[in-house]
């Protein structure tokens, strides 16, 4: 090994429980920072979940609305190709 080698594994062997504290801090850090987001989410997946269900009062129910399709250009259509076919 080159002399440079030898001084940087010295210098690593001298450091090397600064060195895993210091990666031992910041895996922790991590660790937190991820759980802290899996809280969030899981926090705004219920409140959403729980805004959804709720209803404003105890033993209101609300009407769905209600949704109209005219489809008579579709019912012409599909009769002129049968008319087309036979």
């Amino acid at each position: 090994m080159s002399q440079a080698k030898v001084d940087r594994y010295k210098e690593e062997k001298k450091n090397r429980a600064q060195l895993i504290k210091k990666a031992k801090r910041e895996w922790m850090a991590m660790k937190a920072g991820l759980s802290l987001v899996a809280i969030v989410l899981v926090a705004w997946v219920g409140v959403a979940v729980y805004q959804g269900v709720h209803t404003p009062e105890a033993g209101a129910v609300t009407e769905k609305p209600t949704y109209e399709v005219n489809t008579t250009a579709i019912d012409s259509f599909l009769s002129d190709l049968d008319a087309e076919v036979e």
